[in-house]
């Protein structure tokens, strides 16, 4: 198995190499050994296909790579980056295979077969930045095409005002004060030649044109809806409807103009922003309120936006923030938000409520069902404050891919980016990366009070799925992440979950490496793995197994003994402990055990108040001296590469090594 890796070990040096090496093998990529004997008769080497380049984002690039061949699993692809113009290139994580994985009649709404291909990411990188990256992929049965390739790519910008437009001053109606000109009595007498709330309302065209700003100034924004002929031009649904595009150089900008907080209330009525007909639309510095959806962008089937910027705004007395589900939307960046939904703000609800039974008030209507959803390809979800919804940020389930399986490659649900958001008080999941194919990205998020379970894949058309450096606290329903529908290709590095692991559904080409997981005492088994295929795989965690448990790791293979077997037929073997579970499966072999001292301070949970809310500035994940976590991880390339000591430290944290940043930022970009 070395000798593929010789290139990179003469490429790199000897510690890249074997850090390569070790990656592959997590990510599934050298499992010849667990093969069917009839996969390893069949067709081993690897016949190059198409090279794809996934829409970039502000900070990631996305790649698929489709082959034929290779059966038997022991092709790898390594990836090496560089900005243009540097001389050093750095690796980038192994990308992972991806063997047609089969999604069979889930639920009754679709069956899909994943491509025959590798696909993954490079990660933070800089935004609006040029980079040279390289491919290579090798096979010991042989490789038949170019198996090194190089391409030059280019992240996004930053979404920011064109700086040469017209700017259109915008007061509420009947402001009496001083004003600077051009001046107009609320938003629709700017953005349209004139605001009419009556039979005329959609006589006037847009005044506005690309890269034109919209200041608008300090007060409250609430039009009658209920009275004919309002002189703020809305109509009995009280919704701007905005119907002018900008492009992504010349967004249509909507500001506060700095002198004071802006709100547009939507009275109680269903949408206050319809965008749905309008691309790079940008919204800044704006507190939407008393609205069941503050931003409507898409509708499945039916139409959606494309370059919507929300930046620095504030989502209050809502039912949801921003909303498409048409497949088109794409390169979304929201970022640095308040969300705050209608949930209790004194008790985490839950969803559906066994630990919950006898609690006063339960069971409660969902009032605020998410702060975002989307879906589509080269969203930024990115350092939003998300409190007091059903659900924090998802990603549409949506269902199989527009035109599976000949599916339009401008409508797959591709890369996509949710990173370095705080969400509590969640009903359902923290994050849901439900119904996207390949490389979405969820980063540094901290998840507390999650009622059922924080992370989910519902499903995963083949992956990969990252969960890295995620931190997930009192989850007391479900644990820490939701695999079902028979989801393919979830990669778990680097979190800290305090909150058991257990399979809700049968999965497929799944692995975990370098996570800290410790239980709350909601489950028996503290890791619970159900796999449909054999080369899903984990190996340098640390676990708390819950004590007084008589089994502490459960993990479910096919029956027929077959490598892959999607029919969901499956047998579950139960150990008492780590050591009992290493050896019975091969996996978990560099694992430890920890407890909750492993922490600088993280009071052990209970079940005994589910409902409770814990504060996370409480809490402290850092580790501490001497922690068996530390040092005790595997090398992941482009993930920890920054690491001190003698190797990477289990967990979210690196011990000695700055702490994310949570939440909107003081001074954002």
């Amino acid at each position: 198995m070395h000798n593929r890796f010789l290139w990179v070990i003469r490429r790199f040096g000897n510690r890249a190499g074997r850090a390569v090496m070790l990656t592959a093998v997590a990510l599934g990529c050298a499992c010849a050994a667990t093969a069917s004997a009839d996969a390893m008769a069949a067709d081993n080497g690897s016949r190059i296909g198409e090279l794809v380049v996934e829409p970039p984002t502000v900070t990631a690039l996305g790649f698929e790579w489709h082959i034929n061949g290779d059966e038997n699993r022991n092709a790898v692809v390594a990836i090496e980056y560089k900005p243009t113009g540097d001389r050093r290139w750095r690796q980038g994580l192994p990308l992972l295979r991806v063997q047609r994985e089969e999604l069979n009649n889930v639920l009754g709404a679709f069956s899909y077969t994943a491509p025959d291909m590798f696909a993954g990411s490079l990660f933070d990188l800089e935004p609006d930045t040029e980079y040279d990256v390289a491919l290579v992929m090798t096979d010991p049965d042989g490789v038949s095409g170019e198996a090194r390739q190089t391409l030059t790519v280019r992240t996004r910008p930053v979404p920011v005002p064109a700086g040469d437009g017209n700017v259109y001053h915008v007061y509420p109606v009947g402001y009496e004060g001083e004003k600077q000109e051009p001046a107009f009595a609320g938003l629709l007498g700017a953005y349209y030649l004139r605001a009419n709330g009556a039979d005329w309302f959609n006589a006037f065209p847009p005044r506005v044109e690309p890269g034109d700003v919209i200041l608008v100034h300090a007060g409250l924004y609430q039009g009658n809806r209920f009275r004919y002929a309002d002189p703020s031009g809305l109509l009995f649904d009280g919704t701007y409807h905005l119907r002018r595009s900008g492009t992504a150089q010349r967004p249509i900008v909507i500001k506060g103009a700095g002198d004071g907080e802006v709100i547009f209330d939507g009275g109680g009525n269903h949408i206050l922003f319809d965008v749905m007909a309008a691309d790079y639309i940008h919204f800044e510095g704006i507190t939407f309120r008393n609205t069941e959806v503050a931003i409507q962008a898409g509708y499945k089937g039916l139409a959606g936006a494309v370059g919507l910027t929300v930046k620095n705004c504030r989502f209050e007395d809502i039912g949801r923030g921003v909303y498409t589900d048409w497949s088109g939307s794409k390169d979304f960046y929201i970022a640095d938000n308040v969300f705050l939904g209608r949930s209790h703000p004194d008790r985490l609800e839950g969803w559906i409520g066994r630990v919950w039974q006898g609690t006063p008030g339960y069971p409660t209507p969902v009032l605020s069902e998410m702060a975002v959803k989307v879906y589509g390809s080269g969203h930024v979800i990115a350092y939003n404050h998300v409190s007091g919804f059903h659900d924090g940020i998802d990603h549409a389930t949506y269902g199989a891919p527009d035109g599976n399986p000949d599916i339009p490659r401008d409508r797959m649900p591709v890369s996509i980016d949710i990173y370095n958001n705080d969400i509590t008080n969640v009903d359902d999941n923290c994050i849901e990366a439900d119904g996207a194919m390949h490389n979405v990205r969820v980063l540094r998020n901290r998840c507390f009070n999650q009622g059922h379970r924080a992370l989910s894949t519902q499903p995963i058309f083949g992956g990969p799925a990252y969960f890295i450096r995620n931190v997930v606290y009192h989850a007391p329903e479900g644990g820490a992440l939701k695999l079902t529908a028979s989801s393919a290709g979830v990669l778990v590095y680097h979190n800290t979950f305090a909150a058991e692991v257990q399979a809700m559904g049968p999965v497929s080409n799944t692995h975990y490496r370098n996570n800290l997981i410790l239980g709350q005492g909601a489950a028996e088994e503290i890791f619970a793995g159900a796999n449909m295929t054999r080369y899903s795989s984990s190996d340098y965690n640390g676990f708390r197994p819950n004590p007084g448990s008589a089994t502490a790791f459960a993990w479910s293979l096919p029956a027929s003994g077959e490598s892959r077997d999607f029919s969901g037929e499956l047998r579950e073997e139960k150990y008492a402990d780590l050591a009992d579970f290493s050896a019975a499966t091969g996996n978990d072999a560099h694992s430890v055990l920890v407890d909750f001292d492993t922490f600088v301070n993280v009071p052990p949970l209970t079940t005994a108040e589910p409902w409770r809310l814990y504060d996370p500035a409480s809490v402290d994940f850092r580790l501490t001296d001497g922690s068996p976590a530390i040092d005790a991880g595997v090398v992941l390339p482009g993930v920890n590469d920054d690491f001190n000591g003698r190797a990477p430290d289990l967990g979210a944290y690196e011990a000695g090594s700055a702490l994310p940043h949570y939440g909107p930022r003081a001074d954002p970009p």
